[in-house]
């Protein structure tokens, strides 16, 4: 079953058990994924739809803090159940040791020297890492492997 078929059956299943915070989230993201479709007349694959849930796991964190730091703890609560909702989606996280590992075979793999060939293995981490770590520590940790190289 790919993505945005298990993302529809979870739909149809929060209809009826009437699950109205989880369905109002699923909602928002069927309709970010049309959106993309519509703009782009393509058909959505589940790397494109990772993204899209990835991009919308980022806003809700930094609502949270936004709300967190005006005194709202009501609406926090509101945007970390919607992140709870979006990250099941989301492939298992990789650990600190399989990243390194990555990073390492992407140097080795483009045979970057230096900081000037940071982007050819990044885009080559992206692929690889796409929902699975998060992109700003594996640059970081891209940033050290080739400061020693």
């Amino acid at each position: 079953m790919s993505l945005k078929e298990k993302i529809t059956e979870d739909m149809k299943a929060a209809m009826r058990a009437k699950d109205m915070g989880r369905l109002a989230t699923i909602r928002l993201l069927t309709a970010a994924m049309k959106q993309k479709e519509v703009d782009e007349r393509i058909e959505l694959g589940d790397a494109q739809i990772l993204t899209i849930i990835e991009k919308m796991i980022k806003q809700r964190k930094d609502s949270i803090t936004q709300f967190e730091a005006g005194g709202r703890p009501d609406l926090a609560e509101i945007e970390k159940g919607e992140v709870a909702v979006l990250s099941e989606y989301m492939p298992a996280a990789l650990s600190d040791a399989e990243v390194q590992a990555a990073v390492d075979a992407a140097v080795a793999e483009t045979g970057a020297a230096g900081p000037q060939d940071m982007g050819k293995v990044m885009a080559v981490l992206k692929q690889k890492l796409a929902g699975r770590a998060d992109m700003t520590a594996v640059s970081a940790k891209v940033k050290a492997a080739l400061a020693k190289g």
